[in-house]
């Protein structure tokens, strides 16, 4: 069996606790660290940075450096608000430049098999925002996977009675696909969603 040092096992298990990280992975990446130390003190210190200079947004729940963070805090259409679930998608919908307002992330999607309730959500956070009036429209933009789908449907129907507008991202053929190897589901969405031209 190999023996390798304490502090290297330690390394190792901590570097597996990420998404997609196994045995080998972790292996590949300490020994990678470790012919060079520069990287390694480089990467210490900014895991320390984000450690203690990472925090949520108290208004949308993003991460941010500053509270509140600088999407909430730069002139933006205050009257429209997309949700997100998870922090990172705020990222993707910005690289696209096309939506010029507000965010809120839920911080997870409802999954009653896994335990997601939505008590576990940021979703009477979002509730609280919208009760000002000034929101007209809530996109809706959660995965599209059986748990985004649902809470889009939840968040939908506690969200209608209020007279704002729930719109949902589009959903269809990727720009680039050719139509004859696009999954069933995803034509039909495409075909329910089609507009006018």
């Amino acid at each position: 069996m190999l023996h390798i040092s304490r502090s290297l096992t330690k390394l190792l298990g901590e570097l597996k606790k990420l998404p997609s990280v196994g045995d080998k992975t972790a292996l590949r990446l300490a020994f990678h660290l470790l012919k060079s130390p520069e990287n390694l003190s480089a990467l210490a210190k900014s895991l320390l940075e984000v450690r203690d200079g990472v925090r949520f947004c108290s208004t949308c729940f993003g991460i941010t450096e500053s509270d509140p963070c600088h999407l909430c805090t730069t002139p933006r259409d205050d009257a429209s608000i997309c949700v997100v679930e998870e922090p990172q998608d705020i990222l993707a919908m910005e690289r696209s430049q096309a939506f010029k307002g507000r965010y809120h992330v839920l911080h997870g999607a409802l999954s009653p098999l896994n335990g997601v309730t939505p008590g576990q959500l940021r979703i009477a956070e979002l509730l609280q925002r919208l009760e000002n009036g000034s929101v007209k429209e809530v996109l809706l933009a959660t995965n599209f996977t059986v748990e985004g789908e649902a809470t889009a449907l939840y968040l939908t129907r506690l969200i209608k009675p209020l007279s704002i507008k729930v719109t949902r991202l589009a959903h269809g053929i990727p720009i680039g696909s050719d139509l004859e190897y696009v999954d069933a589901a995803t034509v039909q969405r495409a075909v329910e969603g089609r507009s006018e031209l």
